[in-house]
């Protein structure tokens, strides 16, 4: 009786490996073949796991500019997404008001080069 377990267990192991899901999909209001092109950056996963949502959204200004409002403002380019890298890691105040931008000195360049360019790439 143990062995039939254990066959079935190895056998359902084996056949869920050649599964095609990726957890990396972002759902939204987009169609299952679309889904499946859309990936979730690098940038954005980033972003996600930071305190950023503290004072950003995608499309709201909170505290600091909404996502948008920057790719809007600025065209992703190697110039910008190095400006904006650079203002990620040691923050800065001024250009969207008075409310400084905290530093995040404990960040990796490359995370926040991906950051930045993730946050250009939203300009449609």
């Amino acid at each position: 009786m143990k062995l039939k377990y254990l066959f079935f267990g190895v056998a359902l192991g084996g056949l869920s490996s050649f599964s095609n899901y990726n957890s990396d999909i972002k759902y939204s209001n987009v169609t299952k073949k679309e889904a499946i092109l859309y990936q979730i950056s690098d940038g954005e996963k980033l972003i996600a796991k930071s305190d950023c949502i503290g004072c950003h959204k995608l499309d709201k200004k909170l505290i600091g500019p909404s996502y948008l409002d920057i790719a809007k403002k600025y065209a992703l380019n190697d110039k910008n997404v190095a400006y904006l890298t650079s203002k990620i890691i040691k923050g800065g105040s001024g250009v969207w008001g008075t409310i400084p931008m905290s530093a995040h000195a404990s960040l990796k360049k490359d995370d926040a080069k991906s950051m930045a360019t993730y946050i250009l790439s939203l300009k449609k």
